[in-house]
């Protein structure tokens, strides 16, 4: 089985994938590229995103092609796909970060500022958090109600359906941190930081 890692300049990924690696072991192939063929080629892809929403769009618009062999690997082959951070923020249709942006349009919805209640709260929401399962999720698996996970972000995604949560987090709100979709799952944590927790979701992933 291959797992790959879209490859796509969105910033520092070298975390993501030394906890892929360190999950995988020498039992799945864990590969790193931005090549279309080996893209589509794979069992499973991981979507990383680091930066600002359209600095994420852009980075993708920028390799030819390649939102083209997402929307194919996702969308109509139905093969599993994680997005991490901003590559769960770029399901949704549009993103309001530094200026109107258009997104993937695999989940119905938008991204904007986190509501910080005229400053009574920090932005970015940074560190530990706790997670609360709203669903059943299978990147759940095996991995208890409220644990911890590491945070970093200004923007939230708030999808039209809100059966696609399942996993939300208590910061100036209820703010959407997990959302699954069929075969499309997404963490606004950072599994690749969160410890043992967050690589129990990662093996959870490449064990689908």
């Amino acid at each position: 089985m291959k797992v790959t890692i879209v490859d796509y300049n969105s910033g520092n990924i070298s975390s993501v994938i030394n906890s892929f690696e360190e999950v995988a072991k020498d039992k799945v192939n864990i590969e790193v590229t931005s090549d279309l063929g080996k893209i589509k080629s794979s069992d499973k892809l991981v979507l990383p995103g680091q930066g600002s929403f359209k600095s994420c769009v852009d980075a993708l618009n920028n390799i030819d092609g390649l939102t083209e062999t997402l929307n194919e690997f996702a969308i109509n082959n139905e093969k599993p796909l994680l997005g991490i951070c901003v590559g769960l923020q770029m399901f949704a249709d549009i993103g309001y970060e530094e200026t109107e942006t258009k997104g993937l349009g695999w989940i119905s919805g938008k991204v904007s500022k986190i509501d910080n209640q005229g400053g009574k709260f920090k932005l970015p929401h940074i560190g530990w958090n706790q997670v609360n399962f709203v669903k059943d999720s299978k990147i759940f698996k095996n991995i208890e109600n409220n644990s911890h996970m590491y945070f970093v972000h200004s923007y939230e995604f708030i999808p039209e359906d809100k059966n696609v949560i399942s996993a939300t987090t208590d910061y100036c709100s209820n703010l959407v941190c997990s959302v699954e979709k069929d075969n499309i799952f997404g963490t606004q944590f950072h599994p690749e930081k969160s410890d043992k927790m967050g690589l129990k979701i990662i093996d959870n992933f490449i064990n689908l």
